[in-house]
């Protein structure tokens, strides 16, 4: 992997130095720092990690912990039935569906909004209109937006290599904003729509 490329490295790095070579010793020295070695371990398990895909056991938790309740009910009350009753009882569980929720969510892969199907009965001639769904937490879109100098319509001006935008592969330059957020945006200036990106 990554670590035995790194090694390689520093063979080769390690003959440069003792020709001293103008910069090698400072590239040795920083591809043998061990935060550099700790980084490409962790990365080393991540990908490995990945490559697993774990599977949920269930993608139903939510209605199989209200079963096992109930069949724990009307069993007999050994102090290991007792325990497991309290357990499954207990307030993050009981209290709060949303935990249990949350696990049936991700393990049914439901992550994407349900788009109502499009109508028949579209003109052969009707402009295309995609709707795309970008989650973007604290990290900047990628993209620019202009007014278009003939319609006025807000335009993506450009995609911003390697940005959300660009790595998703679903925005365009020249792409027409209609709505963003839920918010229509016709008639809006450009900073404005910026403010509800």
């Amino acid at each position: 992997g990554v670590s035995h490329v790194l090694t390689l490295v520093l063979q080769e790095l390690s003959l440069l130095c003792k020709r001293d070579v103008n910069g090698v010793g400072m590239l040795y020295d920083l591809l043998r720092s061990r935060w550099l070695q700790a980084l490409l371990k962790i990365y080393e398990c991540l990908q490995h990690y990945l490559g697993k895909r774990p599977v949920p056991v269930t993608p139903q938790a939510r209605s199989l912990n209200r079963e096992v309740i109930e069949l724990l009910r009307e069993a007999p009350q050994f102090a290991e039935i007792k325990e497991l009753r309290r357990l499954l009882r207990a307030p993050h569980l009981k209290a709060s569906p949303a935990l249990l929720s949350a696990h049936d969510t991700v393990a049914q892969k439901d992550f994407e909004p349900t788009l109502p199907p499009l109508p028949d009965n579209i003109p052969e001639n009707e402009e295309a209109m995609r709707i795309v769904c970008l989650v973007k937490n604290n990290q900047p879109l990628g993209a620019t937006i202009k007014r278009h100098e003939i319609t006025g319509d807000i335009t993506v001006a450009r995609v911003i290599h390697g940005g959300l935008a660009d790595r998703s592969g679903l925005l365009y330059a020249g792409d027409k904003l209609v709505e963003v957020n839920g918010v229509p945006i016709e008639g809006l200036e450009p900073e404005q729509v910026i403010n509800i990106l």
